[in-house]
């Protein structure tokens, strides 16, 4: 008996307290890699990681043997240790403590990626917060506006 799946997500989180530690479009660049090599590691595939000065979106295709909150614990705690190798800028870096998870259909596969190239062009237009809010309530889901700001 086989189990297949076929789970796309598309993730959400940003910096503590949304700093913009991420300016630098080199060093962002090397974290995405980053980024999706740990996806790679925990048997899931990373589709396209991007994202923008003080937040990455993570779309990928979620294995089956492992919890959506695990694989993000593990990229956040990775991910958080090894940009703080990177110099003294990032020794303050944290990510924030939550994260918010979409489902994604075939049908937006092609859409979603396009949306997380185009951050930098994006984010000129909107703040974070502005686009979680539009997600959440794109996708109907409660939220506390206080947890917003943190």
């Amino acid at each position: 008996m086989q189990s297949l799946s076929m789970l796309y997500v598309h993730v959400v989180f940003s910096t503590k307290k949304r700093e913009s530690f991420l300016k630098d479009h080199t060093i962002r660049k090397e974290l995405y890699s980053y980024i999706a090599k740990i996806i790679y590691e925990l048997e899931s595939n990373p589709i396209e990681v991007g994202g923008h000065t003080d937040h990455v979106h993570i779309f990928l295709n979620l294995s089956k043997n492992i919890a959506l909150k695990d694989m993000i614990r593990i990229i956040k705690k990775n991910s958080s240790k090894w940009i703080k190798t990177k110099g003294e800028e990032f020794s303050d870096f944290y990510w924030q403590t939550g994260y918010g998870a979409f489902s994604v259909g075939e049908a937006q596969r092609v859409k979603t990626i396009d949306y997380i190239k185009k951050q930098d062009e994006h984010h000129k237009k909107i703040s974070f917060q502005e686009e979680l809010i539009i997600f959440l309530e794109k996708n109907n889901i409660e939220y506390n506006k206080k947890y917003m700001l943190d």
